[in-house]
């Protein structure tokens, strides 16, 4: 399918008190660049950085001269993939002993892997919000998968990189414009209103459910997939079909790559958003197996239930296509001047037939979606950049999804400004991505909230983890008291990375600590 890829539409805060401002990467780099020269052009910019007027000056943006090709100081496309109810233990380079996610490996082998990464939410549309956003739930008020929708005047990272002259697209999952009639697509939470000239996919979250949809929107133009008919059946909500033809996973794909490809002379950003390994939990519920797939390849032979066949062929599927992406990037010679994301919206679910412990989904983590311990937010995040990011890297810096609007701003050579910056809750982790981690800014805290599960609150601090659950008839224990009322829990994530012993009784210093930090930014 040929799509019309591009519409014609077109410092109180929870961690800014040590926040660092400066830039380390404002000038433009080039894939031409060897890596000595970054190397040199780092530890200067390192040591200038020290000098307010410098910074300013490196804050320029460069000009093509009659001896620089336009193509040399091009600004780096920024490609962002978010898998959907992935979960920290579900690829083979962090752990997994089953499913074989050799593309993703390689990444790895080739970038950086984060081991301390953490969603914007234990659910969907909430973790996508902060994404957009910089700020966490605290901030943005959604604490849990009720509507919501952007007014168009959000300062989304894609509306200001659309702003810095990127050209935009998206793909997937849109959850915060919610269409639930084709009367409602012009809505101000459109992508095309905040800041994506272009965006394939599901533009209704419950409907991306549907693998096998009757149409998806290519902006606000309907594709019909009249080989995909729905179940009339009362639970299948419109969101089951019964003759399935056309794989929404790969339409959505394909158009990726469209973009890529109409993109690639000048600087890109592209979210693809990919909508597996979800399960469609109206199948689950009207077939037994809401993990819908064409078909389970490698996995067909296996003494396994369906649904877990259709699981394991859903992340091999989205493996293969990491793979297809990268290759695609080597083809058109844009590799080394593309910086690449990986990671997933929150921790694994059980859901549609499909169980997280069947494939050990949460790894060593305690949890799965819905919780606040670290199995629920916690995910795997892998950044590749040849060229400037250390190949084989492993990073452990504590960081979220939060983060990731001041540092694409700082890779497309939009610093945030101190009054920017006081505006959104995220630090950029380019020091870390670079190797320059003595210049890596961290939070004082990471801090979620929610509204769905047994836990309620759930902050991180340093190597301590701090876990609010909700009030039951056992809900008080002797190791609960040091809390007062309220069920707090501590773990020491360095010695106790599956949350197995609360010791909250054993350190209310540190119970106290956290908790005095919360009341001081009003959050709790």
């Amino acid at each position: 399918m040929m799509c019309d890829f591009i519409s014609e539409s077109n410092l109180c805060r929870c961690c800014k008190k040590e926040k660092h401002t400066d830039s380390l990467f404002a000038r433009d780099l080039s894939f031409s660049l060897s890596v000595l020269a970054l190397l040199l052009f780092t530890a200067t910019n390192c040591a200038a950085f020290d000098d307010p007027s410098a910074r300013s000056a490196n804050l320029v943006e460069d000009r093509p001269t009659a001896a620089t090709s336009q193509s040399e100081l091009r600004r780096p496309n920024i490609i962002y993939v978010m898998a959907d109810d992935l979960g920290y233990g579900d690829l083979s380079c962090y752990g997994q002993q089953v499913i074989k996610t050799r593309n993703l490996d390689r990444m790895a082998a080739e970038g950086m892997r984060f081991t301390d990464h953490y969603a914007g939410h234990t659910v969907c549309r909430p973790s996508r919000l902060v994404l957009w956003t910089g700020k966490h739930v605290g901030h943005t008020g959604l604490i849990g998968n009720r509507d919501r929708s952007l007014s168009g005047m959000e300062q989304t990272v894609a509306q200001r990189l659309l702003s810095a002259g990127y050209a935009t697209g998206g793909i997937g999952k849109w959850a915060l414009g919610n269409v639930d009639h084709p009367s409602e697509i012009n809505n101000p939470g459109h992508p095309n209103g905040n800041g994506f000239q272009s965006w394939f996919g599901y533009m209704n979250q419950g409907n991306a459910h549907n693998f096998y949809p009757p149409f998806l929107w290519n902006s606000k133009t309907q594709v019909f997939y009249p080989g995909n008919v729905l179940s009339d059946h009362p639970n299948a909500r419109g969101r089951v079909s019964i003759k399935q033809t056309t794989y929404s996973h790969d339409q959505m794909t394909n158009a990726a790559f469209e973009f890529i490809e109409q993109q690639k002379d000048k600087p890109f950003l592209l979210h693809m958003h990919w909508t597996i390994p979800h399960a469609n939990n109206e199948g689950g519920r009207v077939n037994g197996d809401g993990m819908e797939i064409p078909e389970y390849g490698e996995y067909a032979k296996r003494d396994w239930p369906n649904p877990e066949k259709g699981f394991a062929a859903m992340v091999t599927r989205m493996d293969r296509d990491m793979g297809r992406l990268l290759e695609l990037l080597k083809k058109l010679r844009i590799d080394n001047n593309t910086i690449v994301f990986f990671t997933s919206d929150n921790g694994p679910h059980r859901e549609g037939g499909h169980d997280h412990e069947f494939f050990d989904s949460n790894g060593p983590l305690k949890g799965f979606k819905r919780s606040m311990h670290d199995g629920g937010i916690r995910v795997p995040m892998i950044v590749r950049w040849p060229t400037h990011i250390p190949a084989g890297s492993v990073s452990d810096h504590p960081s979220a999804f939060w983060d990731y609007l001041p540092t694409a701003c700082e890779l497309a050579g939009i610093p945030l400004s101190n009054s920017e910056s006081a505006e959104v809750d995220g630090i950029s982790y380019l020091p870390t991505l670079l190797g320059n981690h003595e210049r890596q800014a961290k939070h004082r805290y990471l801090y979620w909230a929610s509204s769905e599960g047994e836990t309620s609150v759930g902050v991180r601090m340093d190597q301590w983890k701090l876990v609010k659950y909700r009030p039951t008839k056992n809900s008080k224990t002797k190791n609960s008291k040091a809390t007062s009322d309220a069920d707090w829990r501590l773990y020491d994530l360095k010695q106790d990375i599956g949350e197995d012993k609360n010791i909250a009784v054993d350190h209310p210093e540190i119970v106290e600590k956290i908790l005095q930090l919360l009341k001081e930014d009003e959050l709790n």
